[in-house]
């Protein structure tokens, strides 16, 4: 793991093993204590704001490696595990047969750019604006339909017995702040359930601007009500805690719209979810319903006053999210940042040496950098995984009695 912030002044330092002084006392590692500060600051803001990406799912259902092992993911045995873009353009690759050479020649997808789904049906879409009514058309209208179809099928990777326990601790920690602070937003571009197979566990209660009704239906009313506790006395309440907000800004494997309505509701086993695919299109369609409500929420919680943002597996690679935050940043003083990604900081290479992060070479992490390297106290660049970050998060306070009871009630329940 690596941090950058303006007290490392404006350089990247590596969090070392643990050492001992002459007296067998831990000497603090300065890389580690500045990570637990930031995050610490980040927590502690009124307004806490969370941003996930895929890399927050990475892990679910993955094979666990031996520390000198290397090579890709393997799933567990009988497991299916979150796909990459690379793992969507084999899937696709596999689907097609023919029909994806074919496609590519059609659309005159630059090979420069390698194996990007997300490009190449940005390509599909404009041709299929330009090419004339025939065959070619045809062909490419149904490549787009059976991608469609894979990346839903490969983004339905969870079953509901999956272990999600790092999401679970996750949850834990951000939700049990103060109920005298603003309750915790979670915004995802995840496609995945993972968050709500983790607050079942948990016991958590999720605001996702979906009714209690059955069928659930979507109004972004919703999002405005809260969750009190009323005992025998009228005049008593007390908010509850354990309460969290859910964003999904691309939709979710279990949303599908009413063809009769024309309501968004919840149906988990729905054929055609509303989702939004990869391709550059996604900033014009995150502008229509329910995604409007998402991303207005995320623009005007970034505008708060003190505000923290925490960043996680999320790549800055949508513009449409990587915009509103820099501009945040640019205009909103008491806004604190702080974006852990594996792929930030510098790496040794075993064949080209010293390379350098994302951090250098990317249009809006470069510039997150250069503030940093100028002095901007409100940034922090964490270079680490989930995994990684998750236990050095803030544990406000330990497990309630009532958590405690849940957690034997569920080893009672895997016992029998």
């Amino acid at each position: 793991m690596q941090v950058l912030t303006y007290r490392n002044g404006g350089a990247w330092r590596e969090v070392k093993d643990a050492q001992e002084d002459g007296n067998g006392r831990t000497i603090p590692d300065p890389a580690l204590a500045e990570i637990n500060r930031n995050l610490s600051d980040c927590f502690r803001c009124t307004n806490l704001v969370v941003l996930t990406g895929l890399g927050t799912s990475l892990h679910v259902n993955v094979q666990p490696k031996a520390p000198e092992e290397s090579g890709p993911r393997a799933p567990q045995a009988g497991k299916r595990i979150a796909p990459t873009m690379a793992d969507l353009w084999r899937e696709c690759k596999a689907n097609c047969g023919d029909r994806f050479n074919k496609v590519i020649m059609l659309t005159h997808f630059p090979t420069a750019k390698g194996e990007n789904i997300e490009a190449l049906l940005s390509h599909c879409k404009i041709a299929e604006e330009f090419l004339g009514d025939g065959e070619e058309k045809t062909q490419v209208k149904e490549f787009i339909a059976i991608v469609e179809q894979t990346v839903r099928d490969c983004v339905r990777f969870l079953d509901v017995e999956d272990e999600v326990g790092l999401h679970a601790d996750f949850l834990r920690r951000l939700v049990r702040r103060s109920t005298r602070k603003l309750r915790t937003k979670v915004f995802t571009t995840n496609y995945d359930l993972c968050f709500e197979y983790a607050a079942r566990k948990g016991r958590y209660v999720i605001v996702d601007g979906f009714s209690h009704t059955t069928p659930q239906v979507f109004d972004s009313l919703y999002f405005s009500y809260d969750i009190v506790k009323r005992e025998s006395s009228p005049d008593s309440h007390d908010f509850i805690p354990n309460v969290f907000h859910l964003y999904k800004l691309h939709g979710s494997v279990d949303w599908t719209k009413n063809k009769n309505s024309g309501e968004i509701e919840k149906d988990p086993t729905s054929e055609s979810p509303l989702l939004i695919y990869p391709r550059n299109t996604k900033y014009e369609l995150s502008f229509e319903q329910p995604y409007l409500e998402m991303m207005s929420a995320f623009q005007t919680a970034l505008r708060q006053p003190d505000t923290g943002l925490l960043v996680l597996g999320f790549g800055f690679n949508d513009n449409h999210l990587a915009e509103p935050i820099l501009s945040a940043i640019n205009s909103n003083l008491h806004l604190k940042v702080v974006v852990c990604d594996p792929g930030l900081g510098p790496w040794e290479s075993k064949d080209k040496g010293v390379q350098d992060g994302n951090d250098a070479k990317h249009p809006y992490l470069s510039k997150l950098r250069y503030l940093i390297e100028h002095g901007d106290a409100r940034l922090a660049l964490i270079s680490a995984t989930f995994e990684q970050a998750v236990p050095l998060m803030p544990d406000i306070a330990a497990e309630t009695d009532l958590e405690q009871h849940y957690e034997r009630i569920r080893l009672m329940r895997e016992a029998g």
